[in-house]
């Protein structure tokens, strides 16, 4: 059904707008988009039938702000301290209510003038400068808080009240990590800072190359062994000692081929992926790689490309490639064991094991529920009414009975998911 009929809390205003132009579409609850589509994107767009398993449903649903708009961004939504945080790129966050979705509290990072009417206009109609936030996290009863201007901002997760602000060099486009009282961030200008937790007091700083032309994109940091772990624009994954922020090893997966910058791109953008003393990672230009975390030694390497996190279940790696189609491998030596292929170039997020599946969202607002020992698609919810502008453009997360998602257009909602699964759980990292 078209999101333009359904009276959603907090969608009122942004609708009013739409509805004048698109009057003649709201009673048949269709929409315009594909009046401007050509054959290649109306194929994309028209999905498949499936034989779906079950029916999710739609728990609640909010606004944070106005999302990310049109920009690149992984800000997606965390949970802790029974509470879900989200935040918009221009400065709203917020601590909901896992249950209901009603807000805890909520903050604004944006910058305002501070000189008479421009500021009072300013807060009437906009919410001023934006604060162009781009990283989220939460570790301990605490928020922290990272912005493309190089600002962190660690705030309590019980009040939204501002614990310490630090600014750094660089855009923090990706979560930080936290381990051994350290806060690591990872800027897109290759450095890696270690920060102290309790003040932002940078306690070491490590710069590597970036070459001319790389993604819009860098990799979370994980922690783990008294190291960080990150990937690089350069193809690598590096292991930085976590009290020093010396490199203990970097091993290359993979290296730049080609002719023309463009053809060069080897970014590992993804947040590297750590179990039983391996870590995973895949490059953009095509190679996905195990490699061993005591030495840095590669076990194994196979051909696929892609900007978004692998994910795990027992023994089988997921993986979304760079033409959004799906793949389970066995983790333990890359071999293929499905892929799926039905959802090609519908933009998809990273796969997000939930139970006994993988839910993916997609470029036009849909949640795909994928069998995860089949890759057989068996369930679908439309969230952003097949618009660009609501797309869902990070993985939900999973929280109780629930999945939580965001739209591109700030949505959060939760959504009834099946969670009980009868497979081995991997452990936490």
């Amino acid at each position: 059904m078209s999101r333009l009929t359904c009276g959603r809390k907090g969608r009122i205003s942004r609708t009013i707008g739409l509805s004048l132009l698109m009057t003649a579409s709201l009673s048949g609850c269709t929409t315009i988009s594909n009046w401007f589509a050509d054959d290649d994107e109306i194929e994309i767009r028209t999905l498949k039938p499936i034989d779906a398993q079950f029916e999710p449903s739609m728990v609640w649903d909010t606004d944070v702000g106005d999302g990310i708009s049109d920009y690149f961004s992984r800000l997606r939504p965390v949970y802790g301290d029974n509470k879900v945080f989200v935040a918009s790129r221009h400065g709203d966050v917020a601590a909901l209510d896992p249950q209901d979705g009603e807000p805890v509290w909520e903050r604004n990072l944006a910058v305002f003038d501070e000189e008479g009417m421009l500021s009072a206009v300013a807060k009437l109609w906009r919410s001023g400068e934006s604060a162009r936030i781009g990283g989220l996290a939460y570790d301990k009863q605490t928020v922290y808080i990272g912005t493309e201007n190089g600002a962190i901002v660690a705030m309590d997760a019980a009040t939204g009240e501002t614990k310490w602000s630090q600014s750094v060099e660089g855009e923090i486009i990706s979560a930080p990590v936290v381990s051994e009282n350290v806060l690591v961030v990872n800027t897109g200008a290759g450095t890696l800072f270690g920060l102290n937790v309790d003040n932002g007091e940078q306690l070491w700083i490590n710069e590597s190359d970036v070459p001319p032309l790389t993604l819009r994109g860098i990799s979370s940091p994980i922690a783990a062994n008294g190291g960080t772990i990150v990937g690089t624009p350069t193809g690598k994954v590096q292991v930085n000692i976590i009290d020093s922020g010396l490199v203990a090893w970097e091993t290359a997966i993979t290296k730049p081929s080609g002719a023309t910058e463009l053809e060069r791109i080897v970014d590992v953008d993804v947040t590297p992926l750590l179990y039983g003393g391996i870590v995973y990672a895949i490059s953009y230009n095509g190679t996905l790689a195990a490699i061993e975390l005591r030495s840095g030694r590669v076990i194994w390497k196979r051909e696929y490309g892609s900007y978004r996190d692998i994910s795990m279940q027992g023994n089988t790696l997921y993986v979304v490639d760079n033409n959004s189609v799906i793949y389970g491998l066995d983790r333990r030596n890359g071999v293929e064991l499905w892929s799926q292929s039905s959802l090609k170039k519908r933009s998809l997020t990273q796969a997000e094991p939930v139970g006994d599946y993988l839910v993916v969202g997609d470029k036009w607002g849909f949640l795909h529920w994928v069998e995860q020992s089949s890759g057989k698609i068996v369930a679908r919810y439309d969230l952003g009414g097949d618009d660009e502008d609501e797309s869902v453009y990070v993985a939900p997360i999973v929280v109780g009975d629930n999945i939580i998602a965001i739209t591109r257009d700030g949505t959060v909602a939760a959504i009834t998911s099946p969670t009980a699964s009868s497979q081995d759980e991997t452990p936490a990292q």
